[in-house]
């Protein structure tokens, strides 16, 4: 076994900073959705205006992820999400004094996005640095804090009086997560060395010839297209093809994320106690896949309840192992996480928008058809998980205490 590294407890000051710039960036993002109705009629536009609106800080994750994963490789972490940042935080004012316009609008939601995708591409590298061998359990907190800035979006942000004060105070808030990175976020602990530089170009080629860096993308995007699109036509799916009123069906959709945030905890916690990912992986996402496929036929009633709770637990069972699994990699390690968590997140992204809309052309208005084909599409990650070695503490794939890249 590993011997188990020391780890610096500033390790949680960095966690802290990381979770609550992910706050902010999830909580900004849904403001749109809270304030749907008043967005819509400011900009005069409908569902996909504002449903394009409300995803175009993704749009800048998909150009912005591989080039902030290199660079941070070649400059540092620190450098490159704390430029990434102040670009968010004039997103975020330009947001709240350009209320009448559709294109400032527009160009403020993809500036906001420039933050949290730097910080996405380089988080295995982050928290890989800080947690080593316990960086799903810090993955595991990072997913809470998106789960909980949704919920806290939905519920508080029309509570602000207007939409331009909502706005505005999400700004400084954001303003003041960046001033925290800026100010108290390091690269390494103290007493680690950086890793010697090497070309921009370098970093990349590394990690675009790692199979495995693949694997874990494709894994990742299949979880994370099939969860995303699931939850998004559920409340439609349960409302138009089972009868379903419109609030019950939102609160029926909402409740998945209940199952979401507990096990952003739960899995982590498991594989660390366990010492293996993938026995973990390969069981948990098959219950995942057939707890997706059955919920559409549970009847109305606490079963369904129970089992979209369930539904919710077992999909994101996987998502922060996964991607702790980056530096973990014996070619990757820390040098090369940055450029990986570029390609992972790239890609992720790349799912998420083209699978749905390929799934809905293929089903079109059958909803049972749309729902069991996401289920199929989660189950198809197991394939790419288990072509990835088994990185964790007790498996016989064991990378160097530093997570340094071992050499070809």
């Amino acid at each position: 076994m590993m011997k188990t590294s020391t780890l610096s407890p500033y390790r949680w000051t960095i966690l802290i900073i990381v979770c609550a710039i992910c706050f902010m960036a999830n909580f900004m993002q849904y403001q749109v959705s809270a304030w749907g109705v008043t967005v819509m009629d400011m900009m005069q536009t409908d569902v996909a205006g504002l449903t394009n609106l409300m995803l175009m800080p993704m749009l800048t994750a998909v150009f912005l992820s591989i080039p902030s994963g290199s660079l941070a490789d070649k400059f540092g972490v620190k450098r490159v999400v704390s430029v990434a940042l102040t670009i968010s935080v004039a997103g975020g004012f330009l947001r709240s004094f350009t209320l009448g316009s559709v294109p400032a609008q527009t160009v403020a939601m993809f500036l906001i996005g420039f933050g949290i995708a730097a910080l996405n591409a380089n988080l295995a590298k982050i928290l890989g640095t800080w947690f080593k061998e316990q960086t799903s359990l810090a993955m595991g907190f990072f997913y809470a804090a998106s789960c909980v800035a949704i919920v806290i979006a939905q519920v508080f942000s029309t509570l602000m009086g207007t939409l331009f004060a909502s706005y505005l105070i999400a700004a400084f808030l954001m303003a003041a997560a960046a001033v925290a990175w800026i100010v108290f976020a390091r690269n390494v602990p103290a007493g680690e060395p950086l890793p010697e530089s090497e070309p921009i170009v370098q970093y990349l080629k590394i990690a675009c010839k790692s199979k495995n860096v693949w694997f874990i993308a494709l894994a990742y995007g299949l979880t994370l297209a099939s969860t995303t699109a699931y939850c998004s036509i559920l409340p439609s799916a349960l409302e138009l093809g089972r009868g379903i009123d419109t609030m019950l069906a939102g609160s029926l959709a909402a409740i998945i994320t209940v199952g979401s945030f507990l096990a952003c905890f739960a899995g982590p916690a498991a594989v660390l106690k366990l010492g293996k990912n993938k026995p973990f992986l390969i069981v948990t996402t098959f219950v995942g896949a057939a707890v997706m496929f059955v919920s559409w036929f549970v009847p109305l009633g606490p079963g369904l309840w129970t089992i979209l709770v369930l539904n919710g637990f077992f999909t994101a069972l996987s998502g922060p192992i996964i991607q702790a699994m980056t530096p973990e990699i014996k070619e990757i390690g820390i040098k090369y996480a940055g450029s990986a968590g570029g390609i992972i997140g790239t890609v992720g992204l790349l799912c998420s928008y083209l699978l749905p809309l390929a799934v809905s052309f293929i089903a079109g208005d059958n909803w049972m058809l749309n729902l069991s084909i996401e289920s199929g599409l989660f189950l198809l990650s197991v394939v790419f998980i288990m072509a990835l070695p088994e990185t964790g503490i007790k498996g016989d794939y064991l990378k160097q205490e530093s997570l340094e890249p071992h050499e070809a």
